[in-house]
């Protein structure tokens, strides 16, 4: 019987199986009959290598965090020499089909075209635009020179990929029109949780700590507004008087220990958890405790094309959420959020305690979020133009594309 096709996956701004995106993809692709690979950073206690549940994981050391322009510059240039050091092992030791790159950052096109000398196949699984998380980041000009690099090496993986894949509409016109890709090599896979993402038991101990729990959960860096929210709840607790809630944190990331400490400058660290990292499990359980999450991501070049993974969560969980006004987080949750006019912290406060006092309008809300990802949004949805992606715009089956390679 031939073999299947080798595909490896890299990801650097994640653990593997902590990036869940990464994990559903893995876990697709075997099951629909590729061999699959995973580079990624190892995380605290990780083993440099295992197998999870079929896949193939191979590690290398985690680069230092940091926030800054050279920081960003040091972590990708290592990451990106690290990752093709380790791929060249794992093409040696077992074989490599396709280069699967998720960015950040986009010099791991660098990989994808190294070894598209021989013969190897390109997917370019864009999670980011570069450039806007640059501009959203540093508040820069256009004309900037780092900006222009960052376009440079988007259009450079765009240029050197069999098959792009995308998380939403917004991303696949960027590819079309400022990376010149055919529509019919642009997939769109979203980020949407499994059907199987239901709510648990809620933690009881969260239960009891206040009246009311208000949720978040994601990556905390600069661009993603949990220093928005914080502004937020001081306005809850100082300008509405409010201080019968709980505002849990779930997560980490770049910005943490920044927030961390501006939750202490504004006096609201009664009102706020910071639980760092957690299980699929265990945050769910946290989540499932909660009355109202909040999506606090303000209007940047980045945010307003992005579909947040958390916002998909929320409303798989039946959660109600209030989010700034944003292209995509309108497409995706339509009549399960609040929308707050863009960076507008007060208003946000506003609809939150609001939300809060009205449990029949979270029901209502809750039940439209669920429904629309169990019919619209869920990860099953996805899975097939996944699969496209591979057997349309590699153009060949797994088994196919391994025999035309002669691999075996």
């Amino acid at each position: 019987m031939p073999s299947s096709v080798r595909v490896l996956l890299l990801v650097e701004n994640n653990s593997y199986p902590f990036d869940f995106r990464v994990r559903r993809e893995a876990q697709a692709l075997l099951e629909a009959g590729y061999q699959v690979s995973v580079i990624a950073p190892r995380g605290p206690a990780q083993p440099w290598t295992e197998d999870i549940e079929g896949v193939s994981v191979y590690r290398f050391p985690a680069p230092p965090g940091g926030v800054g322009v050279l920081s960003y510059a040091f972590e990708f240039g290592y990451a990106t020499l690290a990752m093709l050091l380790l791929t060249t092992w794992v093409s040696i030791s077992k074989g490599v089909d396709v280069i699967h790159a998720a960015n950040p950052p986009d010099t791991l096109c660098v990989i994808g075209i190294l070894f598209k000398l021989f013969g190897k196949r390109f997917v370019f699984d864009q999670h980011d635009l570069a450039p806007e998380t640059y501009l959203s980041r540093f508040e820069q000009p256009r004309a900037n020179l780092i900006y222009k690099i960052l376009c440079f090496m988007e259009r450079l993986s765009y240029a050197a990929a069999d098959a792009v894949i995308v998380t939403n509409e917004s991303y696949k016109q960027v590819a079309i029109k400022r990376g010149s890709k055919h529509p019919d090599k642009v997939f769109i896979v979203r980020n949407g949780p499994p059907l199987t993402y239901q709510p648990l038991e809620p933690d009881p101990d969260l239960v009891r700590r206040a009246n009311y729990r208000i949720g978040y959960i994601g990556t905390i860096g600069p661009q993603d507004g949990v220093d928005y929210w914080l502004r937020a709840i001081r306005e809850m607790v100082f300008t509405l008087g409010r201080r019968d809630f709980l505002a849990i944190i779930i997560g980490s990331g770049d910005a943490l220990a920044g927030v961390q400490a501006l939750a202490k400058e504004l006096e609201i660290e009664a009102y706020v958890l910071f639980t760092g990292r957690l299980s699929e499990f265990e945050s769910r359980k946290h989540l499932s405790a909660v009355n109202v999450c909040v999506q606090p991501d303000p209007l940047s070049p980045l945010n307003d094309k992005s579909t947040m993974n958390k916002l998909m969560e929320y409303m798989a969980l039946g959660k109600p959420t209030v989010a700034f006004d944003l292209v995509e987080t309108r497409f995706s949750a339509q009549d399960a959020a609040i929308y707050v006019k863009p960076n507008d912290e007060l208003e946000f406060a506003k609809q939150v305690s609001r939300l809060l006092d009205n449990p029949d309008e979270c029901e209502k809300m809750g039940e439209i979020g669920r429904d629309r990802v169990a019919n619209a949004l869920a990860w099953e949805y996805s899975e097939p133009e996944l699969i496209s992606a591979y057997s349309e715009g590699l153009g060949l089956s797994p088994v196919a594309l391994a025999q035309s390679m002669k691999v075996g």
